[in-house]
């Protein structure tokens, strides 16, 4: 049974470490990307909903986590995903038209174009 249990231990934090260097690779190779402006389209929006739950002395407590993410299309009709805030999200529509600032897989900004109907002509 020790073996069990020390073999379990070792899988767990080998997949957290694995799980931490992962991050700090992603987030290295973000810095050393540029940040690039293009013209772009949002072509979808999606969530991913987490519910975390738990029991701590008799008490049940849940939580919940919710992920954002929009897709843009290129005016080389390439697509990316990025994730955003909460706030991006509820900005943006599908069908928004702009420019996009991202650096590596991080978005940074997106500058919607005026729309005809909010000039004055």
């Amino acid at each position: 049974m020790p073996t069990f249990v020390m073999l379990f231990f070792v899988i767990v934090i080998g997949i957290f470490l694995f799980s931490i260097f992962k991050g700090i690779g992603t987030w290295s190779k973000n810095e050393q990307s540029p940040r690039l402006s293009v013209k772009a389209k949002v072509t979808g929006k999606r969530t991913n909903v987490h519910r975390h739950g738990g029991h701590a002395h008799e008490h049940h407590h849940s939580h919940t986590s919710t992920t954002y993410y929009v897709t843009f299309q290129f005016e080389s009709t390439d697509r990316s995903e990025f994730t955003v805030s909460g706030r991006e999200y509820g900005m943006l529509a599908e069908g928004d038209e702009g420019m996009l600032t991202f650096q590596g897989t991080r978005f940074l900004d997106f500058q919607r174009n005026p729309s005809e109907e909010h000039t004055d002509a």
